[in-house]
Order: C-alpha cells, then sequence, then structure tokens
C-alpha cells in the first residue's frame, strides 16, 4: 500500500513540475521575468511583494510554486529513501531528481541576478535559456522515470544493448538540440516581434540582423529532421524490442510528433501567441515522455531481448571474419549508384551548369552514406529473407558474416555522418531531405509495407525519388516544381523497374512468403500494372516541355527512349518470359539515366 501511495505521489510531483515549467514559459513568454527586479530569492526586496503589477504578480507566483515543486521533490526524496529497499531504482530516480531540481533552481537564480530576463538581448541570456531548457528536461525525464519505476517498472539494463542503445541515445541528444532551438526561436519570437509569416522569413536571410533573429528560421528543419529520426528510432526499437509497451509507445510518439508539427505550423502562421507557445512546449514535454517510457521499455533489465524480436542469439552474432567488402556489400553498390547518378544529375539540371566541385563532392559522398545507410538496416531487417532467396543469399547479413549489431552501428555512423556532411556542405534541408529517403525505405518499405501487401513497391518506391530532390535543394536551397516532378517521374517509373524484377524471381518471393504483385495477383496482372505504368512515365518524361524548362533536344531524345520503353513493355506483353522481362527491368535502369542526362544536357546548353 505504501509503494501504491509513493507511486500516486510521484506521478504528482510529476504533473505539478509540468505546470511549473509550462508557467515559467508563461513568464518568459509576457516578459514578466523582471517583475521582482533583480532581488533573489526575495522579490523587489520583500519576503511577499505589496507591488500591484501585474509582472510582478506573475513572477511572484512562479516563484511560489517553483518553491512547491521543490519542497514536493524533497518529500518525494526521503519518502522513496525510507519505503523502498536499497538498490530499487525509484531511490536513484528520487536523487537525481533533486539534483536536477536544486541546478533548477540556481539557474533560475542565475536568469535573475544577471539581468538576463525580460528584454534583455545579450548572447549570455541565449546560453543560459537553452540550458535551463535542458535542465528542465533531465529534471522532467528523472521524475517520469521515478515515477515508472516506482510504479513497477523494470530497472533498465544499459550494457549490451548495441544498436538499440545506440538509436535511443542519439534520439536523446537529437531531442535536446531540438529543445534548445526551441528555446532560441522563442526567445527570438519575444524579442523581435513581427508583423507576418515573410517578415520573419526575409529578416531571418538579411545580413547584419540580430544572431536570434537569423537563427529562427532553422527551428522548423530541425524539427522535421529530427521528427524523422525520433519517431523512425521508436519503430526500430519497437521491432528490435518488441513488447506492448514499446509498440504502444512507438505509435503515440509518431502521432504525437505529428500532432506537435501541425501545432508549429500554426504557431507560424500565428506569429507566436502566447497560449500557442504554451501548447507547442507542452506537446514537446509529451513527445519526451512517451521516448523515455519507449526507452525504459526497451532497455529494460532482466528480460533477454534479441536482436529482431526473435531468432537465436548465434544468428544476430555473426559467425566473424567480417572484411572492408563485406561492409561495402551492406551498402548496397550497384543499387545506389542509380540512385546516385540522379542525385548528381539533378544538381547539373538545378544549376544549369557545373554547381560547384565541393558541393559536387560533398553531395556525391552524403548521398551514398546515406543510401549505403538505408540499404544496411534493410539487410538487418531482412535478412531471414534474404537467406531464402538465390539472389541475396550471399549478403553478408544473410550469410552471418557480420552482425546484426555491428550492421545496425554501421548504419547508424553512416546515417549521421552523411547527415552532417550535407548539411555542411550543402544546407538543412538538403541534409533533411536525404534522411527523409533513408527514414522511408526503412520505415515504411521495409518494416511496414514489404511484408505485407502488393502495394509495397508503390508507395515504399517513393524512398528511391527522394535523391533528385536532395541533389536539387542542394544547390537551389528551395523546392520548386521542377524538382516535383523529378520525384514523380522516379516514382512512377519504380513499379515498371521493379515489377519486371519481380516476373523474373517471383519463385523467389514466393518462397520467402514476400507478396509481390506476381505472388499475389499473377502475371497477367502485373504486366498490365507495368504497362500503366510505362504509359504513365513516358507522359510525365514530357510534362517539362510544356513547361517550356526544356527544348528540342530533350524532346528528341526523350521521344526515342519512351518509344524504347513501349516497345520492350509490349514485347513483354506479348512474351511473358523471363528473357523479355530481364530486356525490360535492365532497360529501364538505362532509361533513367539517359533521361536525366538528356535534362542535363539540355539545361547546360
Amino acid at each position: 500500500m505504501r509503494k501504491t501511495r509513493l507511486a500516486t505521489f510521484a506521478w504528482g510531483v510529476l504533473v505539478w513540475n509540468i505546470v511549473v515549467a509550462l508557467f515559467g514559459a508563461f513568464v518568459r513568454a509576457t516578459g514578466s521575468g523582471a517583475g521582482c527586479g533583480s532581488h533573489w530569492p526575495t522579490c523587489n526586496g520583500e519576503v511577499i511583494p505589496r507591488s500591484p503589477e501585474v509582472e510582478t504578480l506573475i513572477e511572484f507566483t512562479h516563484r511560489a510554486t517553483s518553491g512547491l515543486a521543490f519542497l514536493a521533490a524533497l518529500a518525494l526524496l526521503i519518502w522513496a529513501f525510507r519505503a523502498l529497499p536499497k538498490g530499487h531504482p525509484a531511490r536513484f530516480g528520487a536523487a537525481l531528481s533533486m539534483f536536477f531540481m536544486v541546478t533548477e533552481s540556481l539557474v533560475g537564480a542565475a536568469l535573475v541576478l544577471f539581468g538576463w530576463v525580460a528584454h534583455d538581448m545579450s548572447p549570455e541570456r541565449a546560453v543560459v535559456h537553452m540550458v535551463h531548457l535542458i535542465n528542465t528536461y533531465f529534471l522532467l525525464g528523472a521524475l517520469a522515470l521515478t515515477a515508472w519505476w516506482a510504479s513497477g517498472g523494470a530497472p533498465l539494463r544499459l550494457r549490451g544493448q548495441g544498436a538499440v542503445g545506440l538509436a535511443l541515445l542519439l534520439g536523446f541528444l537529437a531531442l535536446l538540440f531540438l529543445g534548445m532551438s526551441g528555446a532560441i526561436t522563442a526567445l527570438g519570437d519575444l524579442l523581435f516581434p513581427v508583423r507576418s509569416t515573410l517578415e520573419a522569413l526575409e529578416r531571418s536571410l538579411t545580413p547584419g540582423e540580430h544572431f536570434l533573429v537569423r537563427l529562427r528560421v532553422l527551428h522548423p528543419l530541425i524539427a522535421v529532421s529530427v521528427g524523422l529520426y525520433v519517431v523512425f528510432a521508436g519503430y526500430l526499437a519497437a521491432h528490435l524490442r518488441p513488447s506492448s509497451h514499446t509498440r504502444l509507445f512507438a505509435n503515440l510518439l509518431a502521432y504525437a510528433y505529428g500532432v506537435q508539427l501541425l501545432v508549429g505550423l500554426v504557431n507560424v502562421i500565428l506569429r507566436a501567441p502566447v497560449w500557442m507557445q504554451i501548447l507547442h512546449l507542452f506537446l514537446a514535454y509529451v513527445i519526451w515522455f512517451l521516448f523515455i517510457f519507449l526507452a525504459a521499455s526497451a532497455l529494460s533489465r532482466g528480460v533477454r531481448w534479441e536482436e529482431l524480436g526473435g531468432g537465436t542469439s548465434e544468428v544476430h552474432r555473426g559467425t566473424g571474419g567480417a572484411t572492408w567488402r563485406d561492409y561495402l556489400a551492406l551498402t548496397k553498390p550497384r543499387v545506389i549508384s542509380l540512385l546516385l547518378l540522379t542525385t548528381l544529375l539533378a544538381m547539373l539540371i538545378a544549376a544549369q551548369g557545373w554547381p560547384g566541385t565541393g558541393l559536387f563532392l560533398v553531395v556525391a559522398l552524403g548521398g551514398y552514406m546515406m543510401a549505403g545507410a538505408a540499404n544496411a538496416i534493410n539487410m538487418v531487417v531482412d535478412r531471414d529473407i534474404d537467406a531464402r532467396m538465390k539472389r541475396t543469399a550471399k549478403r553478408p547479413t544473410a550469410t552471418q558474416r557480420i552482425a546484426s549489431r555491428d550492421a545496425l552501428l554501421f548504419a547508424f555512423a553512416l546515417a549521421l555522418l552523411a547527415f552532417l556532411l550535407i548539411w555542411w556542405g550543402g544546407n538543412l534541408l538538403a541534409a533533411t531531405l536525404a534522411l527523409a529517403g533513408l527514414i522511408w525505405y526503412v520505415l515504411v518499405y521495409t518494416l511496414y509495407l514489404k511484408r505485407r501487401t502488393w502495394q509495397n513497391i508503390v508507395i515504399g518506391g517513393a524512398a528511391g525519388a527522394f535523391p533528385p530532390l536532395v541533389g536539387w535543394v542542394a544547390v537551389t536551397e528551395e523546392l520548386s516544381l521542377f524538382a516535383w516532378y523529378l520525384f514523380a517521374l522516379i516514382f512512377f517509373w519504380t513499379p515498371v523497374h521493379f515489377w519486371a524484377l519481380a516476373l523474373m524471381i517471383q519463385d523467389e518471393y514466393r518462397a520467402a512468403g514476400v507478396p509481390m504483385l506476381p505472388v499475389v495477383l499473377g502475371e497477367r496482372v502485373t504486366l498490365i500494372q507495368i504497362a500503366l505504368y510505362a504509359v504513365l512515365t513516358s507522359l510525365i518524361s514530357l510534362i517539362p516541355l510544356l513547361l517550356g524548362e526544356l527544348g528540342l533536344l530533350y524532346l528528341f531524345l526523350s521521344l526515342l527512349l519512351n518509344g524504347l520503353l513501349i516497345l520492350r513493355t509490349l514485347a513483354l506483353y506479348r512474351h511473358p518470359e523471363r528473357r523479355t522481362a530481364a530486356s525490360l527491368y535492365k532497360y529501364s535502369m538505362l532509361y533513367l539515366a539517359l533521361l536525366f542526362m538528356a535534362m542535363a544536357v539540355d539545361r547546360v546548353l
């Protein structure tokens, strides 16, 4: 009974601290931080201020509620140490909560005593503001874990978690980074109000503006990038550590982040009113808690987890002896070559010439690394399928030369380096799009669609359409209509290309239990679908001519390439044999490469 009351009290302390933190945001957003002057812990030199000013009342109320939160955390610490046995994780959580409560008080005092409140624009205030946000995250996280453990949650096992532990650690760091960018943005909204969203964008891009103004434009892109990764890490953890809790928290995390992005968009449109800032911050806390509970579920001590949720430890540990060639094979170089070509040619198309050697090499390397990371994760997830198919049986994860853990660690390292490289050499939007392509391929195609529906390649194949967006944005820093045309061209081309391959190896897919179109609906339906998508691809390839983006050279070459595509498709329809399927499959790769080259040459000339 005492433990039950302790758990209830712990949850209550968490809720109270959330209220206090949100009220603190209200103090900052209304500019009331100087309501008690430069005095701390007194207010204007008085224990209970007599000033009738609204700012003083707001600031004093925040201090009073913060004091109650401090006493509640202290009471939680004493209760936990008296009611729980030595070594219980809730005791550690309560002690950690008290530590961050003390540092929270000290940071708050520093803000007041050094005058980093109200309308102060100093860089020191921005730095301390970010530190305050991080400390609040740590405090709320520690309280959440204390309540979780007091309610019977299993303690954490941090050692030996391999790629799952790394994925979750990167997620925590990403959320902290997002929180810091949000703190900077909120401070900029307070100190530099604007009349419209367009004015905010213009001022953000104006040289010589205050650093808070210039950094404000980055927050939406950082939010999308972090959101993509956090949702991906959540579902990956739920897949590798399957349980009712991990699946629940992964789903809730995805839904919550979707709502948060929508609220963030509305916040920008409405120019950040106070109530929207509070709602935005509340959802940020919700996402933080969901990620913490997901990690607590996935990294629980006392449960023997197996990579990929099943199988034997011998399978995922690998046989050893892997060489650099095996790790190179994880990236699927031959598959990447066409994707990388569309990325680089998109750069030439966007620049209407040479985009610059440095940028070209950065995008080439970063694009290869990001696509290679996606392929490595795909090999880990699909290693059971790959082992049953002749075409993929020699992949290093199928042959067990590389352990699943090592392959995932390799993939995460590649993805992180690729994101940072493209951001550094190109821009944040290009890096975000590259990450989006990886996540679409792994989450949407590999984890969700591939084993469920024959539409897997239609929807999941959109992952292969992201590379030209990356190349285009790396040059222009924006997504124009032409960039989306390149995306659409690859999107509709993919079924023609892949279903020709599926016809060639449909027996292997059938034996492996993968619901590819020929396996589910038969050859005749597949042939009809290939023909329809071939016609759609041909029609879409002519759109730039209607828009006046390309000229006669492209017109001539595209008609020739499309004519051959239709002829190969008709040949397959009339003679559905492996020979004609292989012919269409090989030509489809040549078709896309030459079509992009035709666009590049036409734009340059």
